[in-house]
């Protein structure tokens, strides 16, 4: 399975981007697009979300990035991004805007969306 990892706000603003910063403007900092989860171990979508996003990032490792951040012990992160719903899905391509998505994707899903939003390439429906 591929690797997910957690992430604290302090980490985020490290790796992924300071959005606390004195400039309004996005800038991602990673090196590899990624996929941040925003979870809470006791949502039930969130845990069927979990194993789905382990293959997907076996399947995409050296690829992508996939993070998780558990909005329990990450709140002002959460309420940062304004986090209303879980399971919610950040979606950050090397260039150009984040886009966040809310709910349960399958695998199918999923790789679509790394591969237009992510990767910008288009797919064919399998």
């Amino acid at each position: 399975m591929g690797h997910v990892k957690q992430l604290t706000k302090a980490e985020f603003i490290r790796q992924i981007a300071n959005y606390e910063g004195p400039s309004s403007e996005w800038k991602y900092l990673g090196s590899k697009p990624a996929i941040v989860d925003f979870y809470a171990h006791w949502c039930g979508p969130c845990q069927a979300l979990a194993p789905v996003l382990q293959e997907i990032a076996a399947e995409y490792k050296g690829r992508i990035e996939v993070y998780k951040v558990d909005v329990d012990k990450q709140a002002e992160l959460a309420s940062d991004f304004d986090i209303r719903s879980i399971p919610s899905l950040l979606f950050i391509p090397m260039t150009g805007e984040p886009e966040m998505t809310r709910g349960v994707m399958n695998a199918e899903q999923l790789r679509r969306h790394i591969e237009s939003v992510l990767l910008r390439r288009d797919t064919v429906t399998r």
